[in-house]
């Protein structure tokens, strides 16, 4: 079962092995917030075993989350809320989608591109 052990050894955001990512680390104040935090590594692994595993929606969303964690949190919120019905126009998407490809986020920008499109056509827009 190597596919279970892999990510067992992969490490945090932080860098720090998982194996040091224990109670009593986070107990002692030993741990920063990186360290509870996935690293995008893991992630893209995780979409390779839901992949062969015939789950490829799954898998397309560990990649757009992988993604995601090149962004900081209040940019991630502000994308959740730009999602929301009725939060931005077809053109705010859009401008949002290119943003985002421009710096490498390509499949989040397919994301927003295509929430623009369902949007307008489903009266969700603002």
């Amino acid at each position: 079962m190597s596919g279970s052990t892999d990510a067992v050894d992969r490490p945090a955001l932080s860098g720090r092995p998982a194996s040091e990512l224990t109670v009593e680390a986070a107990r002692s104040g030993e741990l920063g917030f990186d360290d509870t935090r996935v690293h995008p590594e893991t992630l893209l692994h995780q979409a390779e075993v839901a992949e062969r595993h015939a789950n490829p929606q799954l898998a397309e969303n560990l990649r757009r989350a992988a993604e995601m964690t090149r962004l900081d949190d209040d940019e991630v919120l502000a994308l959740y809320e730009a999602l929301r019905p009725h939060r931005r126009t077809p053109d705010e998407l859009t401008q949002l989608a290119a943003s985002l490809e421009e710096r490498g986020l390509v499949r989040c920008a397919a994301l927003v591109a295509e929430a623009a499109a369902v949007y307008a056509r489903r009266g969700l827009a603002r």
